[in-house]
């Protein structure tokens, strides 16, 4: 018996296309599991920041990126956490392969909003350690990374 070694999503793999929505659907649903929980404790921190005596402090900019940091870190959480809900809904509807797809749309929206929700907690907190003009530099640095390891390194590997 000779054993094949197919990369990963190559077309000449030996897998039906359900067994492969299959296949794709779990490797997904594994992605979004570390995803939400990391953003869970993102978010965790981040409620408790509104309750330290130390928050009142804060300029009214602070508190809105504070706000925005909060809001987008919900929206990483309902976003990544739709495909389970999809998944679920649609169980046995012979829609894998539909629900792939458009978890796979989620979780990159999702990851968006979570750059931006961990791109305003660093301006916040080096705003208040440091000043506006370092947290808008360090910012800019930070949200430059995210898009390229997050976005633009894949899309160009697809391309290659």
């Amino acid at each position: 018996m000779t054993l094949h070694h197919h990369e990963p999503g190559s077309p000449d793999r030996d897998e039906t296309p359900e067994q492969r929505a299959d296949r794709n659907m779990i490797e997904l649903l594994q992605e979004l599991r570390v995803l939400v929980t990391g953003v869970q404790v993102i978010f965790a921190f981040q409620l408790g920041i509104a309750f330290t005596q130390r928050f009142s402090e804060l300029s009214r900019t602070q508190r809105d990126i504070f706000i925005a940091a909060l809001l987008m870190s919900v929206a990483s959480v309902a976003v990544l956490a739709t495909p389970v809900a999809l998944h679920r809904g649609l169980f046995r509807c012979g829609m894998k392969e539909r629900i792939v797809t458009l978890s796979s749309r989620c979780a990159s929206l999702g990851i968006f909003f979570l750059s931006i929700s961990l791109d305003c907690s660093v301006f916040l907190v080096v705003d208040v350690v440091l000043g506006r003009l370092t947290a808008s530099v360090v910012t800019g640095c930070v949200a430059v990374a995210f898009l390229g390891l997050w976005f633009v390194f894949p899309w160009i590997l697809r391309r290659g």
